[in-house]
């Protein structure tokens, strides 16, 4: 780290470790106040798939497992690269810091674009609640809520658990916009020259708190959504 943090050193603080420490706290902070907001939803769902847990195995052996093996090996790449992008930045490395930034927000859109597409499929089969679940899929015979009560599933149990699906995973996908656009701020910065004082180093790492929690918040989703109690079947399909 440069000896020279005077010329980054924000006036109401004392050293530059106080500053960065201060970054870190309140990152820290924020994110504990998203642990709970995330966790009340945690909750709801949990307990609603303890009152029905045949509803909600149905309709969880509905989502496709692929996608989300797939998007789960994406947002594991992204914690590794934009954890080089810290150690680029640390170094004063500018080149490596900007590739890796950018290689973070090309993995986080493909994400979002097989999401879109996962999306997509669910709508096509009227997965969704309302009206569409009563209605018959191109290409089908029956429909959705048909075809869960030949199971012996109550379909308005069914709809719950993909009213807690769309919202989970719309939430998800709200934060991970939200972490992209951090991320392009940053090699906005980036090329801009911005991190050439590698105490500001500290920015990418905050950045990255967020970015490891929304990447965690991911498999919290797939272990309670698609992968949570045995499946008589697991969709392929892309």
């Amino acid at each position: 780290m440069s000896t020279d943090s005077t010329s980054v050193l924000a006036h109401h603080y004392d050293t530059m470790e106080q500053q960065q420490g201060s970054a870190r706290l309140g990152m820290w902070l924020f994110l504990v106040t998203e642990v709970l907001f995330f966790g009340g939803i945690f909750v709801a769902y949990t307990a609603y798939r303890i009152w029905y847990p045949e509803a909600f195995l149905a309709a969880s052996a509905k989502l496709n497992v692929l996608i989300a093996g797939i998007n789960s090996l994406l947002l594991l790449t992204s914690s590794l690269t934009i954890t080089f992008a810290i150690h680029a930045s640390h170094e004063g490395k500018q080149a490596d810091l900007r590739r890796w930034l950018l290689v973070t927000i090309a993995l986080a859109i493909a994400f979002l674009g097989f999401k879109s597409r996962e999306y997509y499929n669910d709508y096509r089969e009227h997965l969704i609640p309302g009206k569409m679940f009563y209605s018959v899929p191109e290409g089908e015979k029956h429909t959705p809520a048909q075809e869960f009560e030949e199971k012996g599933v109550n379909p308005h149990h069914v709809q719950l658990f993909f009213m807690f699906y769309y919202c989970m995973t719309g939430l998800h996908v709200l934060h991970m916009i939200v972490g992209i656009g951090l991320i392009a701020w940053l090699y906005i910065l980036a090329k801009r020259n911005y991190f050439h004082h590698p105490d500001r180093y500290v920015y990418v790492e905050v950045t990255s708190l967020y970015w490891h929690f929304v990447d965690m918040m991911w498999f919290f989703l797939v272990a309670l959504l698609y992968v949570a109690g045995s499946r008589q079947h697991f969709e392929w399909h892309l």
